[in-house]
């Protein structure tokens, strides 16, 4: 289903504009988050409780990058106020709904670490800092947002099932059924 409308006049609409930001406002955010969750993984092998206390901070960031976008996430504020002043013009922007969605998953993780440090388990704390701090790194360091790359395929199901779509076989599907092995039909004798 097509996401343009008609207006009154029965013409096209142009579909709503996404929201897009600098690359290099998330990609510092990401920096950021990656020196916090090392801190968090540092501070876990001396005080559970430490740890506990910066990821559940890392969590409310990631909290509000979730639920406001880059634009009000704090690390991108201070990229905006900050860097982003003494920089040149921004050649590269992204959308910022894969952005989002990829703040949610690292809440998800680290809000699963931040219940392991409560509930005492540095272990299941540590190993949920870490998914969030390999996720980071990898935007940090090689620009590949693990979220980003994820939002359209969780994008594509959610529309389907907004939709209620039932789709038939999918291309894989009646590829496999109609190979070599697939029955064939025979016809009866007259």
């Amino acid at each position: 289903m097509s996401t343009e409308t008609r207006n009154t006049s029965g013409s096209r609409a142009i579909p709503p504009a996404i929201d897009r930001v600098d690359v290099r406002g998330p990609r510092f955010a990401a920096w950021v988050t990656t020196a916090v969750l090392v801190l968090v993984l540092v501070a876990a092998a001396v005080s559970p409780v430490a740890a506990g206390v910066l990821i559940a901070l890392q969590a409310v960031v990631f909290a509000i990058g979730a639920a406001a976008g880059p634009r009000k996430h704090p690390y991108g504020r201070i990229f905006a106020a900050f860097l982003a002043p003494r920089l040149a013009p921004t050649s590269e922007t992204e959308p910022t709904p894969p952005l989002r969605f990829a703040q949610l998953l690292g809440f998800v993780f680290a809000a699963v670490s931040l219940l392991g440090f409560a509930l005492g388990s540095t272990v299941v704390g540590a190993v949920f800092a870490g998914f969030a701090l390999f996720a980071a790194f990898l935007n940090a360091a090689f620009g590949i947002c693990l979220g980003c790359q994820i939002y359209p395929l969780v994008a594509r199901l959610r529309r389907n099932r907004v939709h209620g779509a039932v789709r038939g076989p999918s291309v894989v599907t009646q590829a496999s059924a109609s190979g070599p092995d697939a029955p064939t039909a025979v016809s009866a004798p007259n």
